[in-house]
């Protein structure tokens, strides 16, 4: 028997972790149209200036740029549309209640595919880092590589 090739996606949203830091993560299922999952399969898809929100109980995640399919028709997707997540009651709850504090927002941190080809986006409740944070994040990665040159 010959085993189906599945490519590994693996996207990330590398400004999240220097723009904030996260207080809590979770895994998240996507509800997705067809064109949109070649898509994701195909690599095409931003998580920069994406958030998550709630609207009518559910979340969403606004603004990841999925680019259309190269070979869909007119029925392809909207590339900007709001996104519905898969998460469960607990979850939900969780990130709700925590959503009420002040200065906490909800962003995707990666995006990846399982081994049976489902999408699944990472998702963290993340607090606003201040300048002088950004500046130790950035201090903190040029000792990292110098010692790593140091080694070799």
């Amino acid at each position: 028997m010959s085993e189906k090739l599945v490519k590994k996606v693996d996207i990330r949203n590398r400004r999240a972790s220097f723009e904030y830091f996260f207080l809590e993560e979770f895994t998240a299922g996507l509800s997705l149209t067809g064109t949109e999952i070649k898509s994701i399969r195909q690599g095409k898809v931003n998580l920069t200036d994406a958030y998550c929100l709630f609207m009518d109980g559910e979340l969403y995640v606004r603004s990841m740029h999925i680019s259309v399919y190269t070979e869909g028709t007119h029925w392809n997707h909207d590339p900007l549309r709001d996104r519905k997540l898969l998460l469960t009651k607990r979850e939900m709850r969780k990130l709700s209640e925590n959503l009420k504090d002040q200065g906490l927002t909800i962003i995707p941190v990666r995006l990846f595919t399982t081994d049976r080809g489902f999408a699944k986006l990472h998702i963290a409740l993340a607090k606003g880092k201040k300048l002088y944070d950004k500046r130790d994040s950035i201090k903190e990665k040029d000792l990292k590589r110098e010692n790593d040159r140091a080694d070799y």
